[in-house]
């Protein structure tokens, strides 16, 4: 009897979603910035990098940024590419994923597409639609506070079982352990969690793949997921608990962006911390709370990380 052939899946691990830096006043897209953040991913050991998705703010980018964005990340990494699509409907996303093929070409792993819809028949011809017209591998990305849908998690593994091209699927709609266990259990490609690694154990608990998400000290997210590759929760645990206050204060409830790039920018790997409308600027009074956490973080990478590479540092703790 002939064996099916295993299905294409994403590699497990953490995937890096890189912010995209600006400059002062005029928000120009800072390129430089983008450079050296993409540089570091690899040199941590990240396994792959998202570009343009949520936390990059595609959606505030024209799109020449987001061409330069994407030609920065394909010309200063070797690291396979997920991009992020930014439209719902589906011929301005097959206009979107089109020009992100023109640049990054062998360079892209897959897109990442959102659940557009809660009825899996409406998102099943939406990504077949996409894929007949580009080929590209998808990665569905099910996150309500992001697109404005809510669909099940039996939808999107209806979805999945349909789409032999859907490679990952990343499921961010809390609570994201429950979706995580369900999907993990039914398909056979990876599933990642997101949403700055708040849920990162008992995702990882729960089968999920690793992560797919932004955090201002991803090295403890790659460092969290590589010891429970090897050596399972505890030392999974013991990884990620010092950057846990972090973790929790950069993932707050319409600032999150803010204050991820605040805290990037206060640890040297960015030029400036200035968001886009609509997102909110980083609150002052949470300054002191920054000071803290960032503190913290950075005594608990200075003792137990010894071999990871010396940060550059800009502005104050």
């Amino acid at each position: 009897m002939k064996e099916k052939p295993m299905r294409e899946s994403l590699t497990p691990g953490i995937w890096g979603v890189v912010a995209t830096p600006f400059q002062g006043s005029s928000l120009d897209v800072d390129l430089d910035s983008l450079a050296g953040l993409v540089e570091r991913y690899e040199a941590l050991g990240a396994t792959g990098l998202t570009v343009l998705g949520v936390f990059g703010e595609a959606a505030a980018l024209t799109s020449a940024e987001r061409a330069q964005v994407l030609e920065t990340a394909v010309e200063c990494t070797g690291l396979p590419l997920v991009v992020g699509v930014t439209a719902l409907a589906t011929r301005p996303a097959i206009e979107e994923i089109l020009a992100a093929q023109a640049i990054a070409g062998e360079r892209l792993a897959a897109v990442m597409v959102q659940a557009n819809s809660p009825r899996a028949d409406t998102v099943i011809h939406h990504l077949d639609a996409i894929h007949r017209a580009t080929g590209a591998k998808v990665v569905l990305q099910d996150y309500p506070l992001a697109s404005g849908v809510s669909i099940t998690a039996q939808s999107l593994i209806t979805v999945v079982q349909a789409c032999s091209f859907v490679i990952a699927v990343k499921a961010e709609a809390p609570p994201t352990p429950v979706a995580i266990g369900q999907l993990a259990a039914a398909v056979d490609v990876s599933v990642f969690g997101g949403l700055g690694g708040q849920g990162l154990l008992d995702e990882l608990m729960a089968g999920a793949a690793g992560a797919m998400t932004g955090f201002s000290y991803p090295e403890a997210l790659i460092a969290c997921v590589r010891a429970w590759q090897a050596d399972g929760y505890e030392a999974a645990r013991a990884a990620l608990l010092p950057y846990l206050p972090l973790i929790n204060f950069e993932q707050q409830a319409r600032i999150a962006l803010a204050i991820r790039k605040e805290c990037l920018y206060q640890r040297g790997l960015i030029a400036d911390a200035g968001v886009r409308t609509p997102a909110s600027p980083f609150p002052e009074v949470l300054r002191p709370a920054l000071r803290v956490h960032l503190a913290e973080a950075a005594l608990a990478l200075e003792s137990g990380a010894a071999t990871t590479p010396t940060l550059t540092k800009a502005g104050s703790y």
